[in-house]
């Protein structure tokens, strides 16, 4: 298993545990919010598991049948992870409609505070750690499993919130009415995880900074080519396919040619993680007033 893939796995045995906690927690005390949290934590685990499957597919080299890889393996990940956050917001608003139209008093609300307290400090630093990662290792998989978590800690300081302001005022209401809202900013961001994920799939193209920097390494680095034009990108997972059209004199050798793609391929390959480059060589007259100049 490579680093990646250590870490999702990881990440579904830190959330079997919190599961687990707050489930303690909501058989303690009773309390409506404590339970649908512990709902939500028990996707993150199906989440966890799901990410490490999408990353192992994602891992595996080239074939036959794909010959571009399996790096989308990791977006079809994060689209379900999404759609497993949207099931969960829509099962703790059943919840909370349930606990509004009979609300009931907690039992020792404050020992299970402590726990779900505990619980949340768990998944906050498991969050930054895993987001610190998905982000240096480019991996859609473990970004969406960081906002999963995260997620999960908004909903956890909701409910302390909510569980804590019925044992101030006593009135137990408020612990279902902070469980609905609270879901209603988890199902935003389960919608925002789909909806980003899905525009990986469509070969969404990379980052605006990302092709700024990939221009300028072609134009800095193309000497004795003309212009490079139509730079198109496409992230996948962990690899950013870069292609462009490379406008080089007519007269010049196919030997020639093949070291100014090389340097190219050096430089993008060098400078862009998990750059795979593809150049297409073009004679003189091919160039085009919008092409990108070579300095």
């Amino acid at each position: 298993m490579d680093r990646t893939q250590k870490a999702a796995l990881f990440s579904a045995g830190i959330g079997l545990a919190v599961t687990a906690l707050k489930f303690y927690a909501a058989w303690l005390t009773g309390s409506l919010a404590l339970y649908s949290d512990a709902l939500e934590s028990i996707i993150n685990v199906v989440a966890a598991v799901g990410a490490f499957v999408a990353l192992r597919v994602a891992a595996r080299p080239a074939d036959e049948d794909h010959p571009y890889g399996h790096h989308k393996a990791e977006f079809f990940s994060a689209v379900i992870e999404g759609a497993l956050i949207v099931v969960a917001a829509l099962l703790i608003l059943r919840e909370s409609y349930s606990g509004l139209l009979a609300p009931e008093p907690l039992d020792a609300p404050l020992i299970g505070l402590a726990i779900n307290f505990g619980a949340g400090i768990i998944n906050a630093a498991w969050a930054v750690a895993l987001m610190r990662w998905g982000k240096r290792w480019r991996s859609p998989a473990l970004i969406a499993d960081a906002r999963h978590v995260f997620a999960d800690v908004v909903t956890s300081c909701g409910v302390l919130a909510g569980v804590g302001a019925v044992i101030l005022t006593g009135y137990p209401v408020l612990d279902p009415v902070v469980a609905g809202l609270v879901a209603l900013n988890i199902l935003w961001s389960g919608f925002r995880m789909v909806r980003e994920s899905v525009d990986g799939l469509m070969d969404r193209a990379a980052p605006a900074e990302m092709v700024s920097q990939i221009r300028s390494l072609i134009s800095q680095h193309g000497e004795g080519a003309l212009e490079a034009h139509d730079v198109r990108t496409r992230s996948a997972g962990q690899a950013t396919f870069i292609d462009f059209h490379l406008v080089v004199p007519g007269a010049m050798t196919v030997e020639d040619s093949h070291a100014i793609c090389d340097r190219l391929e050096t430089a993008l390959e060098t400078t862009i993680p998990g750059a795979v480059v593809t150049i297409h060589v073009e004679p003189g007259e091919e160039a085009k007033a919008r092409g990108l100049p070579v300095l």
